[in-house]
């Protein structure tokens, strides 16, 4: 095993961050990872906001619900679907763009967007600094768009807060690898057993770390969240946004 997979593989996330700057170069470079990434017909539909600036972290903090990680991380990046770029293309064409009001292009858009965001992880933590993706960043998505001031025809996909850790958190256990990995066809006889397997592991974990009483297990955790729509604000602010989605 290489020391990328090892890296890879090393991952968790750091809600505990040091009072540390991370430099604009490290942070260039950082990005500079991101923005190679491959993407959907090179339209590069994806834009990064690097937030810094204190006051603007305390209002992120408080729109994605009070997470005061993303308040005392050193550097905040909200990861942006970006069809206004592509937009410009059309207008200086003459070919108006319509993928934007399409499904196919709001899955393109952050699909493109979490690869870019899963290079900014393994760049972040090649270099020693600690991550954690923020999906909270679509909890108040109309405030998001109005505070960094975002045009038509994007929309605010999820937020990383990175820092140097005061921690090293205990790593979460995946689910059985039997579960993610399908060989031919999907396999969908093995997921009840592997999941009841996967319950009991992530038991011991929650009472080792003291959550045991908050999460219960995976499908208790999972269950309570999925049962209903846990950012209802969404769906109209993408559709102001230009994404209609009716194509």
């Amino acid at each position: 095993m290489n020391e990328t997979i090892k890296l890879i593989q090393n991952h968790r996330s750091i809600r505990s961050f040091l009072d540390k700057n991370i430099t604009e170069e490290t942070l260039d470079q950082i990005l500079k990872s991101a923005q190679a990434m491959p993407n959907s017909i090179n339209g590069q539909q994806t834009s990064v906001v690097v937030v810094r600036d204190k006051e603007t972290k305390q209002k992120l903090a408080h729109l994605t619900g009070d997470q005061k990680w993303v308040e005392d991380s050193a550097v905040f990046l909200v990861f942006v679907m970006d069809f206004y770029k592509t937009s410009l293309a059309g207008e200086k064409t003459g070919n108006p763009q319509v993928i934007h009001e399409s499904i196919e292009g709001t899955l393109a858009g952050t699909f493109d967007a979490g690869i870019a965001m899963g290079a900014t992880i393994i760049a972040a933590e090649s270099l020693g600094i600690g991550i954690v993706p923020i999906g909270g960043i679509r909890k108040n998505s109309e405030d998001v768009i109005q505070l960094l001031e975002l045009p038509k025809y994007t929309f605010p996909v999820a937020g990383l807060a990175l820092g140097y850790a005061a921690d090293n958190s205990k790593q979460k256990p995946r689910m059985p690898f039997e579960t993610f990995k399908h060989n031919e066809k999907y396999n969908a006889d093995t997921l009840k057993p592997a999941i009841d397997k996967y319950d009991t592991e992530i038991e011991s974990y929650l009472k080792e770390i003291g959550r045991e009483a908050q999460e219960g297990n995976w499908s208790i955790f999972t269950s309570n969240i999925y049962k209903s729509v846990y950012y209802p604000k969404v769906y109209g602010t993408i559709k102001d946004q230009g994404f209609r989605n009716d194509k």
